[in-house]
């Protein structure tokens, strides 16, 4: 996400016409994007990991197609969301934010799935094509609003019931954003 601001700030100077400063935060975005390209990406995993030398995989790797710091059709970015679904994925519907045995921010295993990253994986299902999964797996996240339509913070994909705060506004934005 440093990239994403870096190379927000560049648009966003080109745009109003200050060359100078857009190349200078286009220059930092660069270096940001080759880094990661560099230490971000394991090849064994054939995936983008959660931190520069880690071998853990966290949701937030979704994100990197839906900013543009690499084409959905970059072989990193299709890597990476099959070591998604490989790892992350639970019953083909919820994204766990991290590796549930290992997910290395200091907090107590145990949490649910955090629905806005199963969205996100539907915006990568349709950045891939693959509009058949992008349209299951959004109805079978719609089926688990309350009854005014309303999703929480989290789901617990082996109790069957929402978590964490309620309503809870990322995972409606993610709802908003899908195609």
């Amino acid at each position: 996400m440093a990239w994403v601001a870096f190379d927000r700030a560049a648009q966003g100077f080109a745009a109003e016409g200050s060359s100078e400063a857009a190349r200078h935060w286009r220059a930092v975005a660069d270096e940001i994007h080759v880094d990661v390209c560099e230490r971000g990406f394991d090849p064994d995993l054939d995936s983008f990991v959660q931190t520069f030398g880690s071998k853990r995989l966290d949701a937030s790797l979704l994100l990197i197609p839906l900013v543009g710091f690499l084409p959905p059709t970059d072989p990193r970015v299709k890597g990476t969301l099959r070591a998604i679904e490989e790892k992350l994925l639970v019953g083909r519907e919820f994204v766990l934010r991290y590796e549930p045995e290992n997910p290395g921010d200091g907090l107590p295993a145990g949490e649910g799935a955090f629905l806005v990253c199963s969205f996100w994986l539907v915006d990568n299902y349709i950045l891939q094509g693959r509009y058949a999964e992008a349209r299951k797996l959004l109805d079978r996240l719609l089926s688990r609003c309350n009854d005014v339509g309303l999703l929480a913070e989290e789901f617990d994909p082996f109790a069957g019931r929402m978590l964490g705060n309620f309503p809870q506004a990322y995972s409606h934005v993610g709802l908003s954003t899908a195609p």
